[in-house]
């Protein structure tokens, strides 16, 4: 007897559990998403150069903001497995801090080169477009190109050899070895470009368009006093990428599916306005690096 009621509570708990299955199957999706977004968050750590004005810095109340921290804000909306932490830092520790996995991504506005390759994953779908161009004193102003640069035999503000400008100049020398432009590699990651030319130390520097508009068109910025003794002369159009640590290279495809979901949307369309004054996407055809 004691068998038999055994057999019978035994089927009835076997029913309740099929019961409940076929209920959880029904609604499968939802349990899904909801480990995702609840239980099963990633949390990543993005770090941006904290002093790099309209492309990333700290606003007055300390919270990440510019162009590329804008852009991953909106990549990690479409990421619902991962939760992105901003750390603020220099642009040295940025580099440093990635390749040894203290961040899992950097932003920066990074240019592609060779040498970083062999240290960060690039994924597929670049982060944005930058504005580079020469600062040159007023009276230098016909000059457009690194052409013209060079033929006019003016002296370059020194760059850094880890700098990724450094490398632009220098795959240029290297196509035009009859006219180099005369290029020094500096000790700092970067100079006061526009301080140093008009000083007359140097006849000319590399810098980003968004950075020339910050320091001396904007009149809160700190050459504000210097806008009609100095001009800036755009010379090329280069993606921006995000550097990820070696390892995270699944994180880097997911950023790819989100980026590229927010290029056909326009999204970062509508950043490059806001923080750069102009759609730089509107030239994407015609950019060769």
């Amino acid at each position: 007897m004691k068998f038999k009621k055994y057999l019978k509570l035994a089927a009835v708990g076997l029913a309740s559990v099929t019961i409940l299955s076929a209920c959880g199957s029904n609604d499968d999706t939802s349990a899904s998403t909801s480990t995702k977004s609840n239980g099963d968050v990633r949390k990543v750590k993005v770090a941006y150069d904290q002093a790099s004005k309209p492309i990333s810095w700290q606003d007055e109340k300390g919270n990440a903001t510019g162009y590329d921290v804008e852009v991953m804000k909106l990549v990690d909306e479409l990421l619902p497995e991962y939760e992105f932490e901003y750390v603020g830092t220099t642009s040295d520790d940025l580099l440093i801090g990635v390749e040894q996995g203290k961040y899992q991504v950097g932003v920066k506005n990074a240019f592609w080169t060779e040498e970083r390759t062999a240290k960060f994953i690039f994924p597929q779908e670049f982060l944005g477009l930058s504005s580079t161009g020469l600062v040159l004193k007023k009276e230098n102003e016909q000059i457009k190109s690194l052409e013209d640069f060079a033929s006019a035999e003016l002296s370059l503000a020194p760059i850094a050899a880890n700098n990724a400008q450094y490398t632009i100049i220098d795959e240029y020398n290297k196509e035009n070895p009859d006219n180099p432009v005369k290029l020094e590699a500096g000790d700092a990651f970067t100079v006061d470009v526009v301080q140093w030319v008009n000083e007359g130390r140097v006849d000319g520097g590399i810098t980003l368009e968004g950075v020339f508009e910050k320091q001396v068109l904007a009149e809160d910025g700190p050459y504000y006093n210097l806008k009609d003794e100095v001009v800036y002369n755009e010379f090329a159009v280069i993606k921006t990428w995000p550097l990820f640590n070696k390892k995270e290279q699944e994180f880097a495809d997911a950023y790819d599916k989100a980026i590229k979901q927010l290029k056909e949307q326009k999204k970062t369309s509508e950043l490059s306005t806001e923080f750069y004054g102009r759609d730089l996407f509107e030239v994407l055809d015609s950019v060769k690096r």
